[in-house]
């Protein structure tokens, strides 16, 4: 089985707030990672999610350190709406 990672960005204009992650984060862009596994035993290639892996600070954020978080796609685009209707 193969398996493969993609890597984004995401923003949030104001601070929100995620399960996996114990304290609301501020406002910022941050790096996004999205890791798939292939399906097996399909006539096709294709991908499935198999883990959404958000880092913080914000990119730009001045002194403070890295820690990386894995968290549901779901609540993260759940979380994307809001701060796009705030």
């Amino acid at each position: 089985m193969s398996f493969r990672s993609r890597e984004t960005t995401v923003t949030f204009r104001y601070p929100f707030t995620l399960s996996a992650i114990d304290s609301p984060q501020p406002a910022g862009t941050y790096k996004l990672v999205i890791d798939e596994e292939e399906i097996p035993d399909i006539t096709f290639l294709a991908y499935r999610r198999s883990a959404t892996l958000l880092h913080t600070p914000a990119i730009g954020a001045a002194g403070a350190s890295g820690q990386v978080f894995k968290v549901s796609s779901e609540e993260l685009d759940k979380a994307l709406e809001a701060d796009l209707r705030a």
